[in-house]
């Protein structure tokens, strides 16, 4: 508002003081012409003001009481941080039992290029030599993404039937499954709606054309899937029907287990992604399947030994869970990325295989439908492929 319009908002018209004045005089006594004129008193010296007083500081021990109260919060704060972390530290010392090694079970996720044109039958015998004389008898390939309503057009597995049968050809007796998947409309606007149930007889139609196409199977990572989806069970109980039906194999990936009870509760509720599944939930979608596939990896461990003693964590709580008529997988960290929760030179296959062999060797060791599943053959190196064979496929010497 201008300076104009205020002087006129609080009435002011300029002539406030001559009026003051004039008023003034109307009322004043007339000097007498003959007074003398009194000097005015001496005031004396002016007393010098003096200034505000500053707040007292802290004494000396409310300042160390202070401190001591922000250290014990400090250490309610990091102490359950510490308790796991020492714990998972603990986790990984020990020696694995002599024969926690690989059962021929193992599987390996490949990318889209073996689908869609891009490999051709001498890249099929590179892989057949690679994967002789290794556990691996599942392949994942990718031959989505789903759409988010459920479909899936052929153009996205156009060369199924070739890599199937060249498969099929160099490794005999090695399954190959159709890697299905998409983003879950579960933290964003954007996504496949399990709730709807167009959207499921939609993915059951996706999953007939896939088996028509050669698949010996399907093989479903749907994320970010929240602990307790009572949809997603839905959906598995109908695939379980349609691929049994088949002769073919159904197959998840499955999000980590709770590390701390409930936690994915608590995560969810700070954080707004809840990452874990409960360990009850884990078990009624391994009761459904086939194969689970624990996705075992970007964990947020910041060392080879916790990110071991984690994996060996929930490898066990996986197992005391999961039927024994179900393969169970734990997944290897095939790749190489920094990032959050994901350190290189944390997660990496020595550390995941010895943490494998020791959840296995605590909690049942003799478990026959096991093994570990590789992610991804894109990424993987030869250190990657050499850890896998020494660590795991590969038969001991015979003790002299």
């Amino acid at each position: 508002m201008g300076g104009k319009r205020m002087d006129e908002a609080r009435g002011d018209d300029g002539h406030a003081d001559e009026n003051a004045a004039r008023d003034g005089a109307n009322t004043a006594d007339i000097p007498d012409p003959d007074a003398k004129t009194k000097p005015a008193p001496d005031p004396g010296p002016v007393p010098t003001p003096t200034p505000p007083t500053p707040p007292a500081a802290p004494s000396r021990p409310r300042k160390r009481r202070i401190l001591r109260l922000l250290a014990a919060l400090l250490a309610l704060l990091l102490l359950p941080l510490l308790t796991a972390e020492t714990a998972l530290r603990i986790n990984y010392t020990g020696d694995p039992v002599p024969g926690t090694r690989t059962r021929h079970r193992d599987a390996l996720w490949l990318g889209h290029a073996w689908v869609d044109g891009r490999k051709t039958d001498g890249d099929v015998r590179a892989l057949a030599r690679r994967l002789r004389e290794t556990g691996i008898r599942d392949l994942y390939v990718h031959s989505g993404p789903l759409e988010h309503d459920g479909t899936l057009p052929p153009s996205a597995y156009k060369k199924a039937r070739w890599f199937t049968a060249a498969v099929h050809r160099e490794l005999p007796g090695v399954r190959v499954q159709a890697w299905l998947g998409d983003v879950l409309a579960t933290e964003t606007p954007d996504g496949l709606r399990l709730e709807r149930a167009a959207t499921r007889t939609a993915i059951l139609a996706s999953t007939r054309a896939v088996l028509d196409a050669g698949f010996q199977g399907a093989h479903f990572d749907l994320e970010p899937l929240h602990s307790g989806d009572r949809n997603y069970l839905a959906l598995l109980d109908d695939l379980r029907d349609l691929t049994h039906a088949r002769g073919a194999v159904l197959s998840v990936a499955a999000h980590q287990i709770d590390p701390l009870p409930a936690f994915h509760s608590f995560w969810g509720t700070t954080t707004g992604h809840p990452k874990w599944w409960s360990q009850a939930f884990f078990g009624q979608v391994a009761r459904r399947v086939d194969q689970i596939a624990v996705m075992s990896y970007d964990t947020m461990q910041p060392s080879q030994s916790l990110y071991g003693g984690y994996v060996a964590q929930q490898t066990s709580l996986a197992l005391e869970v999961t039927p024994k008529g179900t393969d169970l997988l734990m997944g290897l960290p095939f790749y190489h990325e920094n990032r959050f929760g994901h350190w290189a030179h944390a997660e990496t296959v020595p550390a995941a295989v010895r943490g494998v062999r020791l959840g296995l060797s605590r909690t049942d060791a003799d478990r026959a439908r096991f093994g570990v599943a590789l992610y991804v053959d894109f990424a993987a190196t030869e250190a990657d492929w050499r850890a896998y064979r020494d660590g795991w496929a590969a038969t001991p010497p015979a003790a002299s």
